[in-house]
């Protein structure tokens, strides 16, 4: 079963057990990827439902901040869910561990042993070895950490 076809199957399930918070979430998922469709006039594979589960949960992440300086804890609660929602559609996240071990074997396979000059060099390394397995600030942060 594509990715696709199990958020249409999980939309109408949510549907069926009146479970807004999942249903408007796959809801708005299935939106996006339909404009990025038609916009694009190309049908996604995984990999590419991959690329807009990923943005949605970055977009929400972001959000998070903004709703917990307002004090906004009603929407806390709602994009936490969200979140944990989108996520349940990704592969397991690499752990910080993981993914300084994915860093420090880039490196060495490049020669690279350290200093802010290898930043982007590295960065684009490695950001195609975890590619939908970690979040780019959490490969930013193990690289600046192996660089420093």
């Amino acid at each position: 079963m594509t990715l696709k076809e199990r958020l249409t199957s999980d939309f109408k399930d949510a549907m069926k057990a009146k479970d807004e918070v999942r249903k408007n979430t796959v809801n708005f998922v299935r939106a996006a990827i339909k404009q990025y469709e038609v916009d694009n006039r190309a049908e996604l594979d995984d990999e590419g439902v991959l690329a807009i589960l990923t943005k949605q949960v970055k977009m929400r992440k972001d959000a998070l901040a903004d709703f917990e300086k307002a004090g906004r804890t009603d929407l806390l609660d709602s994009y936490n869910r969200e979140i944990e929602i989108l996520l349940s559609y990704l592969p397991e996240q690499l752990s910080p561990e993981k993914i300084a071990e994915v860093v420090k074997t880039t490196a060495i396979e490049m020669g690279i042993e350290g200093g802010k000059q290898n930043m982007g060099k590295l960065m684009g390394a490695v950001i195609p070895k975890v590619k939908g397995l970690a979040d780019g600030g959490a490969v930013k942060k193990a690289v600046e950490e192996f660089l420093a």
